[in-house]
């Protein structure tokens, strides 16, 4: 891994939690990903099952957790890897053994997966309990057959009688709420983000192409020990910039255009969300400053108003009162637009189309029930935009924050340029 090491104290931690949750007498098992084929014999970069890796921190694949509760006093933790050897080293490099297994996750036990059904067959002979994990995120739509689904198929098969639960609610609720060392992971991927977005400002000019500014943002997360973009970059010049998850990034920006930059490293699995909206010319026009400097402004607020025990769905409405505001003093709305606006159609959803915030973590879209109250120490993306396709040009701004108990939230991109003025003196130093 490109990543400095964690501390295991951190997965350790993570486990002791899951575990405080489980019934007695139970198991628990996390499956790490697939590599998924493209053709032929390509596949897929791996990427960790966020699951398995919140509880381990093991980023190899045909790797599976185990988790046995006997009582609060009692338990297991098995872990079960490919055994290394000489002709599998050859080819694909050093795998993890017992010792440096341990050095990464704390678990004295580790197995080979050749092991793995003996070790069921003496533990299940105590279990009267099943907890099985399977995507229950609330974006999910999931369309592939994956490894952890067919081991649960395979096990529930083996173990007819077993009562059957999922570790999916639990992990919702410990994965939303954030270590201090997860912070600590999560502020270093803004970092990184900021070095990129810094690097761009001296580099974007009318007849560069969206794909080059997508390559300089790669360049510097790379050299920074990020493996790659926590998500497909939106680089979206002029029009693009209306376009929601524009992805293509194949256009050339043009002299008076906006380009909105919705990027993101990642470090150690750990995501970054930031948007940033620049003028291709470095400097922005009249009409495109009164848009940014009002999204600005509703960011601003949004981010105040992310308190423990306001609602999700909540916070969302009154971020949309904000924006009426700023859409009524812009004029794209009149009075009448707001009353006879509904509940279910709110008149600012015409240029502001999409959500205000989102869980942040080790997915992009991270864990969080959002039926409960926001709690100390969750973190939110802060994202309004004001979208124009008429006049070809949209704005949306967008931090990382975490939520506090007595204060406004801490903005992990604070040091990331958002004023005007900051902006457009850079892109002109």
């Amino acid at each position: 891994m490109k990543y400095f090491p964690i501390t295991n104290t951190l997965f350790v931690k993570n486990r002791k939690h899951f575990i405080e949750n489980m019934l007695d007498n139970s198991v628990a098992f996390f499956n790490s990903n697939d590599c998924y084929p493209v053709s032929a014999d390509t596949t897929l970069p791996f990427e960790q099952h966020r699951d398995l890796f919140y509880l381990s921190g093991v980023n190899q694949e045909e790797t599976i957790l185990l988790v046995y509760k006997k009582n609060d006093s009692i338990y297991q933790e098995i872990l079960f890897l490919t055994k290394p050897n000489d002709l599998l080293t050859h080819w694909e490099g050093e795998r993890l053994n017992e010792e440096k297994a341990f050095s990464i996750s704390g678990i004295k036990k580790v197995y080979w997966l050749d092991q793995l059904d003996d070790v069921i067959k003496k533990i299940m002979q105590n279990v009267e309990v099943l907890y099985l994990n399977k995507n229950e995120h609330y974006r999910a739509k999931v369309e592939t057959e994956t490894r952890e689904k067919r081991f649960n198929d395979w096990i529930k098969k083996q173990y007819p009688s077993k009562d059957i639960k999922g570790s999916n609610p639990i992990l919702q609720k410990l994965r939303s709420i954030k270590s201090s060392l997860e912070i600590e992971l999560i502020q270093k991927a803004c970092d990184i983000t900021e070095k990129g977005f810094r690097r761009i400002l001296n580099f974007v000019k009318p007849g560069v192409w969206e794909y080059e500014i997508e390559a300089e943002f790669s360049h510097e997360f790379l050299r920074n020990r990020s493996k790659k973009f926590a998500y497909s970059p939106i680089i979206a010049s002029g029009k693009n910039s209306t376009i929601l998850h524009y992805i293509e990034n194949n256009n050339q920006c043009q002299e008076g255009d906006v380009l909105l930059l919705d990027v993101g490293a990642e470090y150690a699995n750990y995501s970054s969300d930031m948007t940033r909206t620049i003028p291709v010319s470095g400097r922005f026009s009249n009409r495109q400053k009164s848009i940014y400097n009002s999204v600005l402004h509703v960011k601003n607020e949004a981010t105040k108003l992310l308190k423990p025990g306001i609602m999700w769905k909540d916070h969302y409405h009154e971020v949309g009162k904000i924006m009426s505001s700023e859409l009524l003093k812009l004029g794209l709305l009149s009075k009448s637009d707001v009353q006879n606006q509904t509940k279910e159609n709110p008149a600012f959803k015409k240029y502001f189309t999409h959500g205000v915030s989102h869980n942040l973590g080790l997915d992009t879209h991270d864990y969080g029930d959002l039926s409960y109250p926001i709690e100390k120490n969750m973190v939110f993306t802060v994202e309004p935009g004001i979208y124009l396709p008429k006049e070809n040009f949209g704005i949306r701004l967008e931090d990382d924050v975490v939520v506090q108990k007595d204060s406004e939230p801490i903005n992990l991109m604070k040091n990331i340029p958002i004023e005007v003025e900051e902006i457009e003196n850079l892109m002109n130093s």
